[in-house]
């Protein structure tokens, strides 16, 4: 917006009607209403003129403030177009930039997810496979539980059965006799035992062991003195009856280590041992635990008493004894063929002499060809050189024949010339 001024004109015409103003004052002061007609005119003419200035001024005004507010309206607008533009570079940007965030972080997240899926799924997978494997294996083990029931179950029938069967003293003796027949037949050849055999005085033992001399035959007998031991351990029994029981289990013992000692023990016949064989363990070490004296007798009585597994260690030294005898029996046929083999080393020896004499002739035989060839070798090369010598003897003579020959034939050209 500009400033209000005038020209110098304007301001003549100011200074006129501040005068006329002045005048119409002075009139109106001096007198009538001439003056004051002369006033009104003037004041009506001044005021018409300065109304049309005013209104010139005021119509430039506004043109001015126009044009003022038409090119601030302008470079507002310029302004708001750079700012939209600005602004709308921004947001192109900030979208762009927003998108490939978004891209990126979908790709990350896609990607992460498919790496929580892959482990998901391969544990789930690996879940699925260890439960199987457990279910598997707890459905084996019921099956094995299963098997060991109706085994345990057939055990019982068997043990009950098997307590049925030692319940008799004839059922127990068979018992016995098959278990010492089994452990003898796994341990011994078929020559060196026999079973129910029958000595010189009529009775017949369980087993007979044919072992070698000084030993001789040795009787092994089964006894199963169980009654009285159930009994030394029974706790419905009274303590008395326990110990009437021990007493009568340790008469039994000694009942059945007479009748071995003086059936099976036979001068001239059998060995100056026998063996009682009992087929229950339990037995076995309540003798040796609590009843040393029971064995001490049985010692002196020549009668050795056996458990199954004592049974085994005595037949595997049985075993290793006729072993033993049987090499010693063999022994001059291992001698002789030792001899045999001697001299057929010597012979051998004699033959590895000759060939290595033969072997050595016949290199001495090889070097001496070899010396031959090279001799024959050496003169073949020196006939070889001498060729080689008169054929070069021959070539240099046939050159100066060549070049005399030349030269006549160049001077009788030359005299032609």
């Amino acid at each position: 917006m500009t400033s209000l001024q005038l020209t110098p004109v304007e301001w003549l015409l100011a200074g006129l009607l501040v005068a006329v103003l002045v005048l119409q004052a002075w009139g109106l002061l001096r007198g009538g209403g001439a003056e004051r007609r002369l006033r009104e005119g003037l004041g009506d003419d001044l005021t018409d003129f300065m109304e049309q200035r005013l209104a010139a001024r005021h119509r430039e005004l506004l043109l001015d403030l126009h044009d003022g507010l038409a090119r601030q309206t302008d470079r507002i607008g310029e302004h708001a177009r750079a700012d939209r533009e600005l602004l709308q570079r921004g947001l192109t940007a900030a979208s762009l930039q927003l998108s490939r965030g978004m891209q990126a972080l979908t790709q990350s997240v896609d990607g992460r997810l498919d790496t929580l899926s892959g482990q998901v799924n391969q544990r789930l997978d690996e879940g699925f496979r260890k439960t199987n494997e457990t279910f598997a294996s707890v459905m084996a083990r019921l099956a094995t539980i299963d098997e060991a029931q109706k085994k345990i179950d057939g055990l019982t029938t068997n043990v009950v059965s098997l307590q049925e069967l030692l319940g008799d003293k004839r059922a127990r003796g068979a018992f016995g006799e098959v278990q010492l027949e089994n452990l003898v037949r796994n341990m011994l050849p078929p020559e060196a035992f026999a079973f129910q055999q029958v000595l010189p005085n009529g009775t017949r033992v369980d087993c007979l062991l044919t072992l070698p001399a000084p030993t001789g035959n040795v009787a092994v007998d089964a006894k199963f003195p169980l009654e009285n031991y159930h009994r030394m351990f029974d706790d419905t029994l009274a303590e008395l009856d326990r110990r009437a029981a021990q007493q009568a289990f340790r008469a039994d013992v000694k009942r059945h280590v007479d009748a071995i000692s003086a059936k099976y023990i036979l001068p001239g016949s059998t060995a100056d041992g026998a063996v009682m064989f009992l087929p229950a363990e339990a037995v076995f070490a309540e003798l040796h635990a609590y009843h040393p004296e029971i064995v001490a007798y049985a010692q002196q009585k020549r009668v050795w008493i056996v458990s199954p597994t004592t049974l085994m260690a005595v037949l595997n030294t049985a075993r290793a004894v006729m072993k033993d005898v049987e090499t010693r029996k063999q022994i001059h046929v291992i001698q002789d063929a030792l001899g045999k083999l001697a001299k057929d080393f010597q012979r051998f020896d004699e033959r590895m002499a000759a060939l290595a004499r033969h072997i050595e002739q016949a290199s001495r035989d090889v070097q001496d060809v070899h010396t031959s060839s090279r001799k024959i070798s050496a003169h073949f090369r020196r006939i070889e050189s001498v060729q080689l010598d008169e054929e070069d003897e021959e070539a240099g003579e046939g050159a100066p024949a060549a070049l005399a020959a030349g030269t006549v034939g160049s001077g009788s050209v030359g005299g032609r010339d």
